[in-house]
């Protein structure tokens, strides 16, 4: 394998020299040559190379330069850098495919792809475990006041009473969207004791032994917790909103680690205040980074809540998936040059 590795790399740096190629200059269209633009794990540029790829690895790559020279690729591995819209497939005529290091697919104009024939992979099989651990570590941290506690013991404040917290054992959680997160999540809390529904709008039939396919009414109706785990659509964008949550019959933890315009921060914050919502773990918010973040006027309530645990997108992201995802993904994409040709 190595050795194979190697006689691409060499004969690679002989077409380079021959055409003049320099990494980060626009140059000629070679065969089979793949854009990163995100940091990935190095397995996937060993694998795809195995396969007969060429992998121009720049990480640091800014979105206008990205746009100078995508023409040049017939595939792309991405994360979050940028949106790859019509813009960019207009000027990409060669590419036929595009891997996203992760699941979601929102920054991606997927219609238009389609139409153009470019093929989408993902690889949500990659950090679904992540995400589903995550996800639990944040409802038990919010259960039992863990944040909260720890910070009054650091400041001198030994209080057993009002840190008593809630048994998983028992409850009925809600899950929207019974994909690889919902069912990786559905999974971890198998051994709690809980029982756990699900709706899924583009699923039915998918009851298991980890959870029970329910409508939404009983979602809303029976749920002591609701995680969401479902992509960014038009139709989700801003779907946790002060008009959804009134509707729910108890008090609520919920969880979002999928995305988060699918949740209306201000309705959250209202929702705690009213106590229809007992905490909240959001990994991801309508407005991520600073200084954004910052300027959003819902920001210092969130922050001063002691009713929420924050952390910064990154349930899906651990050592391990790093890994996972780019194995996933030079998997797919081997299954593509089996059914097309590298």
């Amino acid at each position: 394998m190595l050795c194979t590795i190697r006689l691409q790399k060499s004969i690679l740096s002989l077409l380079q020299a021959f055409y003049n190629f320099t990494p980060g200059i626009n140059y000629r269209y070679l065969k089979n040559n793949i854009l990163i633009v995100d940091d990935i794990h190095p397995i996937f540029m060993e694998r795809a190379e195995a396969m007969g790829y060429h992998c121009d690895y720049r990480p640091t790559i800014k979105p206008d330069e990205a746009l100078q020279i995508i023409g040049n690729y017939e595939g792309l591995v991405m994360r979050s850098k940028f949106k790859l819209n019509r813009q960019y497939i207009d000027v990409a005529i060669n590419l036929r495919f595009v891997c996203r290091a992760g699941a979601g697919m929102d920054n991606i104009d997927e219609p238009y792809a389609d139409e153009k024939g470019i093929t989408l992979i993902n690889a949500p099989e990659g950090n679904m475990d992540a995400v589903g651990e995550h996800a639990v570590g944040m409802l038990l941290s919010l259960m039992n006041n863990f944040i909260t506690a720890d910070a009054q013991i650091r400041n001198g404040s030994w209080q057993r009473e009002a840190n008593r917290g809630y048994e998983l054992k028992g409850k009925m959680v809600g899950i929207i969207g019974y994909g690889f997160m919902g069912h990786s999540f559905a999974r971890k809390l198998s051994g709690f004791g809980v029982n756990v529904i699900a709706y899924d709008k583009y699923k039915t039939g998918f009851s298991d032994q980890y959870a029970r396919e329910v409508s939404m009414e009983e979602i809303v109706k029976h749920s002591d917790v609701l995680s969401l785990h479902i992509p960014l659509t038009a139709e989700t964008s801003g779907l946790l909103n002060d008009e959804y949550l009134f509707h729910f019959k108890k008090p609520i933890f919920l969880i979002n680690t999928s995305r988060g315009k699918i949740v209306q921060t201000r309705a959250v914050l209202n929702a705690i205040k009213q106590g229809k919502i007992l905490g909240a773990g959001l990994d991801v918010l309508e407005t991520e980074r600073f200084p954004a973040l910052a300027e959003q006027e819902w920001f210092e309530e969130l922050k001063q809540s002691g009713k929420v645990l924050l952390t910064p997108h990154v349930a899906g992201w651990t050592f391990d998936s790093y890994r996972k995802i780019s194995e996933v993904m030079a998997e797919k994409l081997s299954f593509l040059s089996i059914v097309h040709g590298p």
